[in-house]
């Protein structure tokens, strides 16, 4: 059966530094490919870093670094948590955020335009002042 409605599998690359474990790892990409495997999502292309500190005394050792491009759009999200799983689920909540935001501003083509004195387009009540 062929459908039209085909997404390319995201292409996210998950990286770490320090002693992180497998089975953080292993949550951290459930919870990625859960967030931008979603359907309705432009494609999807980045990294996403997980680091955790080999200094014991500091107050969150885990930190997270997501670098993606959701269509056109570089998203770019950070977290630091106190246990690997709190950060995993803080990073899901907020690349779910600015997904959202960059697939809204994909569909609805949401587009910076130059203004006029840089070659945009007038409005329809500027062109002409002698139609009002």
């Amino acid at each position: 059966m062929n459908s039209d409605d085909t997404q390319a599998k995201p292409t996210v690359r998950l990286r770490s530094d320090g002693a992180v474990d497998e089975e953080t790892l292993a949550y951290a990409r459930t919870k990625i490919d859960a967030v931008v495997g979603r359907t309705g999502l432009p494609a999807v292309s980045g990294e996403v870093r997980v680091v955790r500190a080999a200094a014991h005394h500091v107050d969150r050792p885990w930190s997270a670094t997501a670098d993606l491009r959701v269509g056109g759009r570089q998203v770019v999200v950070t977290a630091e948590e106190a246990t690997g799983t709190a950060l995993v689920d803080r990073l899901q909540d907020r690349l779910r955020r600015q997904t959202d935001k960059a697939a809204q501003a994909w569909d609805d083509g949401h587009r910076t335009t130059a203004p006029p004195w840089r070659g945009g387009n007038l409005p329809p009540a500027a062109e002409d002042p002698g139609a009002a």
